[in-house]
């Protein structure tokens, strides 16, 4: 047939259309994965045992907009739509896999080596990617470096959280957030310029190559090494870290550091079930595990589907990852001066409405659907700042490592659901965003059960964990915010 040839493009008036493809009553639109046999265009007319046929064998892509893509080259439209959402849910995957096992390995054997290690595996898969052309090992590489990169984020987060002191890690915590919006506007720029998927890739990749010097230019963490009792190791690289500030220190009091002994009883670390143990603390973990996968689902949902919004792609995405800046810039002022609890539920709350209220946005007025669009965006990423530090906070100190791990990896099932929830626009446009919205609405109720954790002391055993918050501000000492015994237990 004539709309058979290869990326061939024809005019179409309606008459035309009508009479080539099936109309689809539910999507309002012609379905552009079927077509009509014994169709003429001289003149226009259809045979009377003219059939409905599936075009998987003979699609004609619009390169108007991009002239290459995975999709177009992987064939990845139509019943092998969710190809393409497996795809991105692969990469979440490999995220999850990335936080539990390279998290584990950093802790064993050191940062740095995890550290080059991604960078490596980075390297060599990015460009992978590129030259393998089976989809199957797209799948394969996909998983991969969702890892590695995972494995790259995590281990520098840490290591620069362990480099800092007490006062400035809200701070810190929350630019290194600051810095993934910065790469929305590189990624945005880079794919404007470079037209196809390939070379994007690799011009993506290689750039992480300057960064594997670092593994000789930053210093192992000083605090690692005091937990694996390298006191030696951990003092030379205190002593460069004050030489390269101008810093004196007193020898006596870093020795005297160097000698503090490490407390079996908190150097133990608690098991994954211990979060469940108590019945307070085991609804606050699942509360939070909630909280973690909504703001995983609906922030990689809606980084995903700045296409779907209409208007320019490419604008679209420079917005999507603009209005991460001002709100990372209100989650940092608000967690000192308000607190954790109020703001996360304000923001999520706040950005579940702007996601639902879509539902009413007539399908032309595209400049508001993308407002409310990116309002939801804007309060999602400072929710997720925020939940960082609030979860932190709330598990004990003997559980904190394994349940910010555990909390990292439920979150990763929430962005490998997030594709295939885009995909439901296929059924009606407005719904993947009603059900983020409605997820973080949800959320946002949820968290209205955590405790305050600004300017408390924060919990050391499972017993601690458990009595969190239990008691009235009135019954708190003003001076360390500790929970006095003796007061009323007001819950029951």
């Amino acid at each position: 047939m004539w709309w058979e040839e290869e990326n061939a493009t024809y005019p179409m008036d309606d008459e035309l259309k009508t009479l080539a493809y099936p109309w689809d009553d539910q999507k309002k639109a012609y379905d552009h994965c079927h077509y009509y046999s014994n169709v003429t265009m001289e003149p226009p007319q259809r045979a009377n045992n003219s059939e409905i046929l599936s075009c998987s064998t003979s699609q004609v892509y619009d390169t108007s907009q991009f002239r290459t893509s995975a999709v177009i080259d992987y064939s990845l439209v139509c019943d092998r739509a969710w190809l393409r959402a497996t795809v991105q849910s692969t990469y979440m995957v490999g995220m999850l896999l990335g936080s539990y096992i390279l998290g584990d390995i950093s802790d064993r054997v050191g940062r740095k080596p995890v550290f080059l290690t991604s960078l490596v595996i980075m390297v060599v898969v990015g460009i992978g990617q590129v030259i393998i052309p089976h989809y199957a090992a797209l799948i394969v590489l996909r998983l991969l470096l969702g890892a590695s990169l995972q494995g790259i984020f995590l281990v520098a987060y840490v290591m620069t959280m362990e480099m800092v002191g007490k006062r400035s890690r809200t701070v810190v915590g929350v630019l290194a957030h600051g810095f993934y919006s910065i790469g929305f506007f590189i990624t945005a720029l880079m794919a404007w310029l470079i037209p196809s998927w390939r070379w994007l890739q690799v011009a993506m990749t290689l750039p992480a190559l300057f960064f594997i010097p670092y593994y000789w230019i930053i210093p192992e963490s000083a605090r690692w090494l005091l937990t694996k009792r390298r006191p030696e190791e951990a003092k030379v690289i205190l002593e460069k870290v004050a030489k390269v500030n101008k810093k004196q220190v007193d020898e006596r009091d870093l020795e005297e550091l160097m000698k503090i002994p490490i407390d079996e009883d908190k150097e133990a670390k608690g098991t994954f079930f211990d979060l469940f143990r108590f019945s307070r603390l085991r609804f606050r973990t699942l509360n939070i595990f909630f909280n973690w996968m909504v703001n995983s689902g609906v922030y990689y949902g809606l980084s995903l589907s700045t296409s779907n919004l209409g208007g320019n792609p490419y604008l679209n995405f420079v917005i999507s990852g603009a209005v991460e800046l001002p709100g990372l810039a209100l989650a940092t002022i608000l967690l000192d001066r308000v607190g954790r609890r109020i703001p996360l539920a304000a923001f999520l709350g706040l950005g579940g409405l702007c996601l639902v209220s879509t539902i009413f946005v007539p399908k032309e007025m595209t400049w508001l659907l993308i407002t409310l669009a990116m309002s939801g965006k804007l309060c999602i990423t400072a929710s997720y700042a925020i939940i960082y530090t609030l979860s932190a906070e709330v598990f004990p100190t003997v559980v904190r490592n394994v349940g910010m791990g555990s909390s990292s990896m439920v979150a990763r099932i929430g962005g490998a659901l997030a594709p295939y929830i885009n995909m439901l626009d296929d059924v009606w446009g407005p719904l993947p965003l009603v059900i983020f919205g409605s997820l973080a609405g949800a959320a946002s109720l949820l968290t209205l059960q955590l405790p305050e954790t600004r300017s408390r002391q924060l919990p050391e055993t499972l017993e601690d964990g458990e009595n969190f918050g239990r008691y009235s501000e009135e019954c708190e000492d003003e001076k360390d915010k500790k929970p006095i015994n003796i007061c009323k237990d007001e819950t029951k």
